[in-house]
């Protein structure tokens, strides 16, 4: 079979970097999300889980919100924030929802920092970071997956960090994008990075055409 003959989604994704990556070696690959695509290629604005149901898709690859699955959150639960976010609890279960609907179909990658998901579902396949692909950044991203292989570093390079006075690190990226309008800082911190994207598309891409 060719690249053409498979069709993949690659859903919650509107800047169409892992889209774009599957693109490049010829698959049918469409991204989803509530927002427009940022750079040209087939994209369906709207439901991800509407996108999800249109066909039985050769590969899911889901980037789902993480707002109320990461742990960093966790705070926002304690009853002293009740009255202040009276929905959280609801729209963290709706969140696990959501998330939940992606492991449906037949074959899977669904991304998120480190969440409750480890414990609501079952811990994550790996744990990756873009700088064990290029990238010089550190960003701590489990992959779930279903008849995929786990992705091999391609190129291990030194992250870079702010380093604060009394010690503390942050992640280059994390720190630059706190500068930024809380819409942009949403999109840079959501965006997958580029090296990412090329090693799933080279990887599970190769995956497919072996089936």
């Amino acid at each position: 079979m060719e690249p053409k003959d498979f069709h993949i989604l690659v859903a919650c994704e509107y800047s169409g970097t892992v889209r774009d990556a599957f693109a490049k070696r010829g698959f049918q690959a469409v991204s989803c999300d509530i927002l427009p695509t940022e750079s040209p290629g087939y994209h369906i604005q709207g439901d991800a889980l509407y996108a999800l149901a249109l066909r039985d898709w050769d590969l899911v690859i889901a980037h789902p919100p993480c707002t109320y699955l990461t742990v960093t959150g966790n705070k926002w639960y304690k009853p002293e924030y009740a009255t202040r976010f009276p929905t959280r609890v609801q729209d963290r279960e709706a969140a696990v929802d959501f998330f939940m609907q992606f492991t449906k179909a037949r074959r899977f990658a669904i991304e998120n920092p480190v969440g409750i998901m480890s414990t609501r579902w079952r811990k994550p396949d790996q744990i990756i970071h873009p700088y064990h692909f290029g990238d010089p950044h550190s960003k701590a991203t489990c992959l779930w997956l279903k008849d995929l292989p786990l992705l091999n570093p391609t190129q291990v390079v030194e992250p870079q960090w702010k380093v604060y006075k009394d010690g503390r690190r942050d992640p280059l990226w994390h720190f630059e994008s706190m500068r930024l309008p809380p819409h942009e800082r949403m999109k840079v911190r959501s965006k997958t990075f580029q090296g990412i994207a090329d090693a799933m598309a080279k990887q599970w891409g190769d995956h497919l055409l072996s089936t």
